[in-house]
């Protein structure tokens, strides 16, 4: 049985399946361990999502189990901003845990643009 950390997941996981193929993404850049692709429900001009390609549940453990795998999201989502035409002018966010409003438990980072943002966040 998978657990939610293990890299070879893929279970009902909306993520695992979209990176495997099997439900339908604009994806709008990919590496070897990462996908990015636009939200479907956005909150910005610009919100992509860029996941790893292995599972692991939230940010902490993807950074723990293969930090290589974190760099290479990060990495992934400045080239989809620069993509955009946001020139070093976005926010990046991780949700972790259900009250953060994670509401797919598979490490996504939330790349957001083309529009003004204040802080603290909503």
């Amino acid at each position: 049985m998978s657990s939610s950390s293990d890299p070879g997941h893929t279970g009902d996981c909306l993520f695992c399946r979209l990176v495997a193929g099997d439900v339908p993404a604009e994806v709008v850049e990919a590496t070897d361990r990462s996908v990015a692709f636009r939200d479907v429900n956005p909150q910005a001009p610009t919100h992509v999502l860029v996941v790893p390609r292995a599972h692991h549940a939230n940010a902490v453990e993807l950074a723990t189990g293969d930090p290589e795998a974190l760099a290479d999201v990060v990495r992934l989502a400045d080239s989809v901003a620069e993509a955009e035409g946001l020139a070093g002018d976005y926010r990046l966010v991780f949700n972790t845990g259900a009250g953060a409003g994670q509401t797919v438990f598979h490490t996504h980072l939330h790349v957001l643009g083309g529009r003004p943002f204040t802080w603290p966040p909503g």
